[in-house]
């Protein structure tokens, strides 16, 4: 499966923006589907998770009540919806695909550069 992540942009302190990510090929029932993020001189982050059949969905501590990650079977696309956005919030956010709970992410999305204005 191949990803590309968009939806990025300059928004200013507290406010919202919505990521996606649209997946071309198959997306199987077990898959699950997360949203990274890596700010400058920093290492790569976990923000949410979502499994594709489920739609159990997991949230980093430092996002969790401010995003939401949805997704939508017939686009085949997985979204992270952000509120309340603030200025450690600015990353390049991915998208990644893993094939279950229990094994590495083995497809990531070209990144899409958020930036939070204080």
């Amino acid at each position: 499966v191949q990803l590309q992540a968009s939806g990025g942009g300059l928004v200013h302190d507290g406010a919202s923006l919505r990521l996606s990510c649209a997946a071309s090929g198959t997306i199987y029932s077990s898959y699950v589907m997360g949203w990274f993020r890596q700010a400058p001189a920093k290492e790569r982050e976990f923000v949410a998770a979502i499994t594709w059949r489920s739609g159990r969905r997991d949230y980093a501590d430092s996002v969790k009540g401010r995003f939401t990650i949805s997704r939508d079977n017939a686009k085949n696309t997985v979204y992270l919806h952000m509120n309340s956005l603030k200025p450690e919030d600015t990353a390049v956010y991915s998208c990644a695909a893993k094939s279950s709970n229990y094994s590495p992410y083995f497809s990531w999305g070209q990144g899409t550069l958020v930036t939070v204005s204080s």
